[in-house]
């Protein structure tokens, strides 16, 4: 699936995601908290991501319910791999340390992140020996 989702697009499929299947005025209802935005604004972008087959609609009842096709995970790694091809040459390394500069991370997030690179080293040194 060849995605492109906007930013506004993203912000509903967040909705959509925390929230599970939902109706226009639901999600709507959510992205108000966080910014102003109308509601016909927010009822014309599903339609253009149900055009665009990011969402499925159940249209059997009166208010539409619309629900994501595509995970939160694979929409992270399909945006993720676009964003290190493009900016970053296609290395993930200066993709990680440029996010690392620029963001303050927590003890428990840099714990995770050496356990996973602890892993990595430890699944090479396995496949170099085979």
């Amino acid at each position: 699936m060849n995605i492109k989702p906007t930013e506004s697009e993203l912000e509903i499929l967040q909705v959509l995601w925390e929230n599970g299947p939902s109706t226009v005025r639901e999600v709507h209802d959510q992205l108000i908290k966080k910014k102003e935005s109308g509601y016909t604004t927010t009822l014309k972008l599903m339609q253009i991501m149900y055009e665009k087959g990011l969402v499925k609609r159940d249209d059997t009842n009166r208010s539409h319910v619309y629900e994501a096709v595509i995970s939160q995970d694979k929409t992270r790694n399909l945006m993720v791999d676009k964003l290190i091809k493009t900016l970053f040459q296609g290395s993930s390394s200066k993709l990680v340390l440029q996010a690392l500069g620029h963001h303050k991370a927590t003890k428990e997030e840099l714990a995770a992140i050496r356990k996973y690179l602890d892993e990595m080293e430890g699944r090479e040194v396995v496949s170099s020996r085979q």
